[in-house]
C-alpha cells in the first residue's frame, strides 16, 4: 500500500512544510489537487505552486486535475514537474489522446472517476492506463464522509486488472482515515490518498504511521 497525503488539507501558508512532513512520515507520494472553479466549485493550486514544490522535494508529485478541458492545462503541469497526472473521465473529451500526451512527457497517466460514474466504462481503455483514481467522495471539498459503495468499484477493477495481467494501480481519494483505509486496501486499492486524516491531526507524521499500520492490518 502506498500513502499519498493530500496537501489540500495542509496549512496553505506553509506547503513546503507540509511536503517536509510527508517526507518525514515516509509518504510515498504527495497528492496535489487542482481545481478550476468550473468542474468543481473551488479554486486551488496553479502551475507555479507545483513548480515551487518541485524545487523543494524529490518525492513523486501526484497531480489530480479537477478541471474542465484538461488538455488546456496539461502541458503546464507536466513541465512544472508532475510525476503522475490523472484527468477526469467526465471532463476529458479525447481521453486516449490526453493519456498519450501524459505518457509521452514521461509521467504516469491516470483516469479519475466520480463516485456515480460506472467503473465499467474503463474496460476498453485499461491497457492505456498506469493508474485509476476512484473518488470515494464527490470531488471539490475536503473532509467529506466516505461513500462505501465505491469499494465495489475497486473490487471490480481489481478483478479486471488481475484477469488481464495489467500493471495498473488503483488509487482512492476521499474520506480515507483510520475507520476506512483498511476496507479500501482489502478491496484492492494500492494508493490511498488521505487529507484531513493526516493534516487535520495534531501530529501528521504520527497519523501517517498509524494509517499505514491500520491499512496493512498490523497490530501494536
Amino acid at each position: 500500500m502506498k500513502l499519498a497525503p493530500s496537501i489540500l488539507s495542509a496549512d496553505l501558508a506553509d506547503l513546503a512544510g507540509a511536503v517536509a512532513l510527508c517526507e518525514e512520515g515516509g509518504a510515498d507520494l504527495v497528492h496535489f489537487d487542482v481545481m478550476d472553479g468550473h468542474f468543481v466549485p473551488n479554486l486551488t493550486f496553479g502551475i507555479p505552486v507545483l513548480a515551487a514544490l518541485r524545487r523543494r522535494t524529490r518525492m513523486p508529485l501526484d497531480v489530480h486535475l479537477m478541471v474542465e478541458d484538461p488538455d488546456r492545462l496539461l502541458d503546464g503541469y507536466l513541465e512544472a514537474g508532475a510525476d503522475r497526472v490523472a484527468v477526469h473521465w467526465e471532463a476529458a473529451v479525447h481521453l486516449d489522446r490526453t493519456l498519450a500526451r501524459i505518457r509521452q512527457a514521461g509521467a504516469a497517466a491516470g483516469v479519475v472517476l466520480n463516485p456515480a460514474t460506472p467503473v465499467e466504462l474503463l474496460d476498453g481503455i485499461l491497457e492505456c492506463l498506469d493508474f485509476v483514481l476512484l473518488m470515494s467522495v464527490n470531488p471539490g471539498f475536503s473532509g467529506q464522509p466516505f461513500l462505501p459503495y465505491t469499494l465495489e468499484k475497486a473490487r471490480w477493477l481489481r478483478r479486471r486488472i488481475t484477469e488481464r495481467r495489467l500493471a495498473v494501480e488503483i488509487e482512492m481519494d476521499g474520506g480515507l482515515g483510520p475507520a476506512t483505509i483498511r476496507q479500501a486496501v482489502a478491496a484492492g486499492v494500492d494508493v490511498c490518498v488521505a487529507g484531513s486524516a493526516v493534516f487535520g491531526t495534531p501530529d501528521p507524521v504520527a497519523a501517517m504511521n498509524e494509517l499505514r499500520r491500520i491499512a496493512l492490518g498490523e497490530t501494536v
